[in-house]
């Protein structure tokens, strides 16, 4: 490691860095938008970020699969213990930097959509939950894989638009 710029000064620092984002994220994420959160400081680089994200796998404090990382339950309890130690400002950069895509990872994981072919056509499945339980589910058939897809990628981007929508319609 070469001379640091930034707050972050060696590897245990970036390792803490790197379970602090992954503690604050509900899902697992790819490791290149995780080195979008993580070098955040000028003192931490792309190869710095790689061999730290290895040792943290080596030592089961985090996960990797397929390309994607999460925090294990050891990792986030190093984390907690220890996360003080980073540098106020670069917690607070952190968790500006993060917060919008932890909430598309919440919202995310709260709208499903898929489909399925059957005899006729094609079942499009479509559901919103509020994080407690399933607060709207819907079963559309579709005439073929183009609009099945077409439905999803619409329910997707705007199901609590579908929803509020929904529910005014029957509400009247």
């Amino acid at each position: 490691m070469g001379e640091r710029l930034g707050f972050i000064n060696d590897k245990l620092d970036i390792k803490l860095l790197i379970l602090f984002v992954l503690r604050r994220l509900p899902a697992e994420i790819d490791v290149e938008n995780l080195a979008d959160l993580v070098l955040i400081d000028g003192g931490v680089g792309y190869f710095d970020y790689k061999e730290c994200l290895a040792e943290l796998v080596t030592t089961a404090q985090v996960e990797e699969s397929d390309g994607y990382v999460k925090i294990t339950a050891k990792g986030s309890h190093n984390a907690e213990i220890l996360e003080n130690d980073l540098p106020y400002s670069v917690r607070y950069k952190a968790e500006n930097t993060l917060a919008p895509v932890a909430e598309e990872m919440r919202r995310s994981s709260m709208i499903l959509a898929n489909h399925e072919i059957i005899d006729g056509g094609i079942n499009v499945y479509l559901s919103v939950s509020d994080g407690i339980g399933t607060i709207f589910d819907l079963k559309i058939l579709a005439a073929d894989i183009a609009q099945a897809e077409r439905i999803e990628k619409n329910f997707k981007r705007k199901a609590e638009e579908f929803y509020n929508r929904f529910i005014e319609e029957l509400a009247e």
